[in-house]
């Protein structure tokens, strides 16, 4: 889709991404995993920078799942160590992107947390993109962590049962600052959403590529989001009628 021109009035609000692929990338190149995690890192930023440029608002990545905790404890400590090494403050703030961090952070080491809530605190003013990195997140964590908040509330007498709808649940996850994805997209060649915003992805448009993450570039980014401007979003309408409400 090198040559279709991106339409700047339909840019999705919202794109989350499954960032796949860093480990078979730098074993395809002979590396250690640590080194496809090295080059993903330096992706995130590039892929953070042209969503501002094309005007993406909320830019949601799956850094780390609650299920890598099962990984080796090395590659855990160089997943963390590049965490940190990038989270470096000039960089949101030349490109004035606000920073929101979504999972179970009580896991992660105090010196994470502490650097993480040190970059929230100081982007937390920038209204230009907001970059949100999954970190600790599982999808089925946070929705039991929610349906036990809800029950505490209805025990307590604050709220009733007949109070509890689709918005409230939304209202209550940790998602609830930013609208539902518009676009999903996954590297590396998985077709599995693998327990990430299972709730908020009920009508997100899913891009699937074999592309390792390490080589999703600025033009593969564009590409995805030229493929998502072809698509009609009906949300259990016809598209006779989704048409006709254009009109």
């Amino acid at each position: 889709m090198a040559n279709f021109e991106l339409d700047k009035n339909n840019i999705p609000t919202h794109v989350a991404i499954i960032m796949d692929g860093n480990g078979r990338w730098a074993k395809a190149q002979g590396m250690e995993r640590s080194m496809g995690h090295a080059k993903g890192t330096e992706m995130a930023r590039r892929i953070t920078e042209e969503a501002t440029r094309l005007g993406v608002k909320y830019l949601t990545l799956y850094t780390f799942s609650t299920e890598n905790w099962n990984r080796p404890p090395a590659e855990i400590a160089a997943i963390f160590t590049l965490l940190l090494d990038n989270l470096e403050e000039e960089v949101f703030i030349k490109n004035k992107v606000r920073l929101r961090v979504i999972g179970d952070l009580g896991r992660l080491p105090e010196e994470v947390q502490r650097r993480i809530q040190a970059c929230m605190d100081h982007t937390a003013d920038y209204d230009r993109t907001t970059m949100v990195v999954a970190l600790s997140y599982s999808s089925r964590w946070e929705l039991t962590e929610a349906t036990k908040q809800i029950a505490r509330q209805v025990k307590e007498g604050k709220i009733k049962e007949e109070d509890i709808t689709d918005e409230y649940i939304s209202s209550q996850l940790q998602t609830n600052f930013m609208p539902d994805p518009d676009l999903l997209i996954r590297t590396g060649g998985e077709k599995r959403i693998s327990n990430y915003l299972l709730w908020q992805c009920a009508y997100s448009e899913f891009i699937f590529t074999d592309t390792y993450w390490p080589d999703f570039d600025e033009a593969c980014f564009r590409d995805a989001i030229a493929e998502y401007q072809q698509r009609q979003r009906r949300f259990g309408k016809t598209g006779d009628q989704v048409e006709a409400e254009k009109k």
